[in-house]
């Protein structure tokens, strides 16, 4: 299945995270060589992923940052309460009296 085109600013952003990665490997002194074993990926994977390459998988992402000790970081950073964002579509839920679904049906 071919893939569906990347947006600018998901390129973009996909960029800036793996600059980010590369930040957070060479303040901690790591080789990229040291990242991708403790990951258990090759080097050429991290450095497609340091490079913003959009097509390495979520479980390469996830992995490096667990390598690098950021894991727990995404996770909150991704967590809606934690958000101003999130917390201000959870007050908007509470004033219109809706709570949150258990469950997102598709």
């Amino acid at each position: 299945m071919p893939r569906r085109p990347l947006s600018s600013r998901s390129r973009k952003v996909a960029a800036t995270l793996g600059e980010y990665l590369v930040t957070f490997r060479k303040l901690q002194g790591l080789t990229a060589e040291q990242v991708a074993d403790r990951a258990g990926i090759t080097r050429t994977t991290l450095r497609r992923l340091e490079h913003g390459d959009p097509s390495v998988g979520l479980d390469v992402f996830l992995e490096v940052c667990r390598a690098l000790g950021i894991l727990d970081f995404v996770l909150v950073g991704m967590n809606p309460y934690e958000t101003a964002l999130g917390q201000a579509l959870a007050q908007s839920m509470l004033e219109q009296k809706r709570t949150l679904p258990e469950r997102v049906r598709q």
